[in-house]
């Protein structure tokens, strides 16, 4: 059985092509006019493949490479073999990406699960909704009244659209995905199993039982966010939850009611936001990492994977550990407690305890 290709290559560029792409210079005496056919990684890039390198881990197989061309920092230029052309960039990941995102075009928002454009048999679409030129709804996806769909929006199969719902333009709906009580802008990409909207967690809470409280507020997405599968993102209490512009979302993250998530921040899998909490702009969120209810992290603030963050954290601020802390005094602290433990463990004249 022959082997399928996903992702076909749409191009092939010649070396001018790329360079200009990617906003580096051919080294003097390369033939412009060669052709690159595709991209892959350093190991099994062929004579007629770009590859990139920017990681000191990847030092061997930049040395074994038979690519045509490979994105390389100053640093590792002199590592780049002789059959291989050597692009100089201060960011040759981001040089890949372009080249990548050229030869793969469909590999950059999920499209139509059937290949297929406008409304497909077996979708439903309620008399009331209103959908642009060119939205695509494949079998199985459920578009209720008074929803609003923009142009060039692709809804996947068994996706389930709620009644008022507001979707931009250029949008992707990942099959499985529920939104509801949302706003959505232009560009926005939802992963399948996506939950968008449905209720925050809210009791008001007593001897005599848990009293729920209705969430009544909606979720807001800027344009250009990108959200994970089996991503989270319940509504607001009584003011509205927000995802600003740009922001990268991983899979299986839970966002809580009322949240406000600025611009450009990026939050990776399985990170657990509470309830009313705030990211500013460009903030990082590494796995796993957990945040208490109404802190606010400030702006370009990093907190390192696994950390557990039980108060505010100040603008540009580093940190990790559980309870989270300044970076430089999580490591002190892990450094000392290793001492620690060393010297309990030996005995009179350093020998090791039993």
């Amino acid at each position: 059985m022959a082997e399928p290709s996903f992702f076909p290559i749409a191009t092939s560029l010649s070396f001018s092509e790329v360079a200009s792409l990617s906003g580096v210079a051919l080294p003097d005496g390369v033939d412009p006019a060669r052709r690159v056919e595709g991209v892959a990684p350093l190991e099994t890039a062929g004579g007629g493949d770009a590859a990139y390198m920017d990681n000191p881990k990847y030092v061997a197989a930049l040395a074994g490479t038979a690519a045509a061309l490979c994105f390389v920092s100053t640093r590792f230029a002199a590592r780049v073999p002789a059959g291989t052309v050597a692009l100089v960039t201060p960011a040759p990941y981001h040089a890949f990406a372009k080249l990548l995102s050229t030869f793969h075009p469909q590999a950059l928002r999920p499209g139509s699960m059937f290949g297929s454009a406008g409304v497909a048999p077996g979708a439903f679409v309620h008399a009331t909704a209103r959908l642009e030129a060119d939205v695509t709804v494949d079998p199985g996806a459920v578009i209720g009244p008074g929803a609003e769909i923009g142009a060039g929006t692709v809804i996947g199969p068994n996706a389930v659209i709620g009644p008022q719902v507001r979707i931009g333009r250029q949008c992707s709906v990942g099959a499985g995905s529920t939104l509801q009580a949302a706003l959505i802008g232009n560009r926005v990409i939802i992963h399948p199993g996506a939950r968008i909207g449905q209720d925050g967690f809210g009791f008001a809470m007593g001897p005599q039982g848990h009293m729920k409280v209705p969430q009544v507020g909606r979720v807001i997405i800027q344009d250009d966010v990108e959200i994970g599968a089996n991503t989270t993102i319940d509504r607001g209490a009584s003011r509205d939850t927000v995802i600003g512009e740009g922001t990268k979302i991983d899979n299986l993250v839970q966002i809580g009611h009322n949240c406000v998530i600025g611009r450009h921040c990026v939050i990776c899998a399985l990170v657990g936001m509470a309830g009313s909490s705030t990211l500013e702009d460009f903030v990082v969120l590494g796995g796993q990492v957990g945040l208490a209810g109404h802190l606010t992290i400030g702006m370009g603030a990093q907190i390192a994977a696994q950390s557990g963050v039980v108060g505010d954290v100040p603008r540009g601020a580093r940190y990790g550990g559980s309870p989270a802390q300044p970076a430089l005094s999580w490591a002190r602290e892990i450094a000392l407690v290793k001492q620690l433990v060393a010297k309990r463990g030996k005995g009179p004249g350093g020998s090791e305890n039993a």
